[in-house]
């Protein structure tokens, strides 16, 4: 109970003063807008940067996390298509939304801040590890399923050019790509510039935050119940379940097993609503995953806290 007040509720009631703000009318939609444009476009890919550009990168990017948290996340994927498509006859593209939404836990808005106040600041370098590789691979796998059933008999080379054009349009990729560039060319980031990143990435995560409650009061949970329950079992359930076992088998060492189970058992991101919004499918069960596994993280977050070491 202790990690459920001390570790878990302070990131809720960040999150709660959001929806609370939006819900007294404190702050408009256009504001939560503008706090979101502010924390994804630019705080967030500049904590990406920073985190990537500093990681030791031959120290880190152990395949046994990478494997272990990936295996979970494409299962996820596939669960979920195959559920959407045989369980509720969900249409094909419906079928890759909704995979989508299994695939993308929120490894930064919620895996950073709960890992961070469980573990130590000192414990996040597996996350960004997990992050680095993130929003590329989930990316990557969307929109390539995506397109590749919209463009049914049409030219390969087409859906490649659509496929890196909306991944490179990211600003979350292209933080992580500038952070990789600075980190293998050992090129140094003047005292100036280091600086004001630093005073970016304090304001990313309670911004973030914040922005997350008012995101979160939009999002009503009407209809889909059943897909809906059934995505967020894949998310904050099946998930953690493989990435813990498949850690556990490769010898993890203690503080990336954390670090790989808890950003597997986050609640999908709002990057899953994103996607769902920009082809048009599945919208309302992307947003109220998004909002019933957030809640459900108070619990299960809390349950994984005291199974792991």
């Amino acid at each position: 109970m202790q990690a459920l007040i001390d570790v878990i509720l302070p990131v809720f009631l960040v999150i709660g003063f959001g929806y609370v703000a939006r819900w007294r009318n404190l702050i408009s939609d256009t504001q939560v807008d503008g706090v979101m444009w502010f924390t994804q476009t630019f705080a967030i890919p500049c904590l990406l940067f920073v985190a990537i550009a500093r990681l030791d990168l031959g120290q880190e990017f152990d395949w046994r996390l990478l494997v272990s948290f990936y295996v979970g996340a494409i299962t996820g994927f596939g669960l979920g298509f195959a559920g959407a498509r045989v369980l509720f006859k969900r249409n094909w593209e419906d079928c890759v939304a909704i995979g989508f939404i299994a695939l993308f836990s929120n490894s930064v808005l919620l895996g950073l801040p709960i890992t961070e106040r469980a573990y130590g600041p000192d414990a996040l370098a597996a996350n960004y590890a997990i992050i680095a590789v993130h929003s590329p691979f989930c990316y990557a796998v969307g929109i390539t399923s995506m397109e590749l059933i919209r463009n049914r008999g049409g030219r390969l080379r087409d859906t490649a050019r659509q496929v890196l054009s909306a991944m490179f349009r990211n600003a979350l990729v292209i933080g992580i790509a500038l952070g990789f560039v600075v980190n293998l060319t050992s090129m140094p980031i003047p005292g100036v510039v280091d600086q004001a990143l630093d005073m970016m990435v304090r304001a990313a995560l309670p911004a973030a935050l914040f922005g997350l409650g008012g995101v979160l009061y939009l999002y009503r949970p009407e209809g889909d119940l059943r897909t809906i329950g059934y995505v967020v079992a894949l998310s904050l359930i099946v998930h953690p379940l493989l990435t813990y076992g498949l850690a556990r088998a490769f010898g993890l060492g203690t503080e990336a097993l954390r670090s790989a189970v808890v950003t597997a058992a986050m609640a999908p991101g709002v990057n899953a609503y994103v996607f769902a919004n920009l082809y048009g499918r599945a919208r309302r069960v992307a947003a109220s995953s998004v909002l019933i596994g957030t809640l459900g993280v108070i619990f299960t977050g809390w349950i994984w806290l005291q199974v792991l070491p």
